[in-house]
């Protein structure tokens, strides 16, 4: 009887020294916590970059519209604004030129430039497979009225 009680206890102490044991815990806790930052820090940035593109393609939609002010004919305006959209996205180092394209659409009184870009190629649409993302076109349009207010 003595060594029975002699063996449960011994394998008492082992089972408490196991439950006290922490060595490796912070291992498992970040195991569990990992996929989740990881997750975080990717639409971070994925989303961070998205609307970094779009602000910056609304400001070439504007300083488009700006120039083709100056025009006095559809196709003047038109022109004007490719031209000045094709020398300031180069000042817009993520932004490809060859994956944008401007739209003129005018009336008497007035127009609007828009401008679409295809960012599916962009390495920050990388995450769309894990991640929900927005549309890899992004489109962003200003309109001026002519002739005063």
């Amino acid at each position: 009887m003595r060594k029975l009680r002699s063996c449960r206890a011994a394998a008492r102490g082992r089972c408490n020294a196991i439950w006290r044991n922490r060595k490796g815990s912070a291992a498992i806790e970040f195991a569990f916590i990992a996929p989740a930052l990881i997750a975080f820090l990717m639409g971070t940035v994925s989303y961070g970059s998205y609307f970094w593109m779009a602000s910056s393609l609304q400001q070439l939609a504007n300083d488009a519209a700006r120039a083709a002010i100056a025009g006095l004919t559809d196709s003047e305006r038109l022109s004007l604004a490719q031209s000045t959209f094709n020398t300031e996205i180069t000042n817009y180092g993520m932004l490809s030129p060859a994956l944008a394209s401007v739209n003129y659409q005018g009336t008497s009184e007035d127009f609007s430039i828009s401008v679409s870009y295809n960012a599916a190629n962009t390495p920050f649409w990388a995450a769309s497979t894990v991640l929900p993302m927005p549309s890899t076109t992004i489109v962003r349009s200003a309109a001026v009225k002519l002739g005063g207010y």
